[in-house]
């Protein structure tokens, strides 16, 4: 075993195996959503997208 789960709090094994139980448990559109909103640049044009979408600065999907 590694030194540094020799080192973790019992507690600490606990969450991680829980965390690891509840991520093998995620469909995989559950999964890719966790991906998009772990990743900053990802949020970023999301919510870039949406502030333009709102603003009503939406190219239509004909102009392409």
């Amino acid at each position: 075993m590694p030194n540094t789960l020799k080192e973790m709090d019992k507690v600490d094994l606990i969450n991680i195996g829980r965390l690891a139980h509840i991520l093998k448990g995620l469909s995989p559109i559950e999964f890719e959503t966790l991906e998009v909103l772990l990743d900053d640049e990802a949020s970023k044009t999301i919510s870039q997208s949406l502030n333009e979408l709102e603003a009503g600065e939406r190219i239509p999907i004909d102009e392409w």
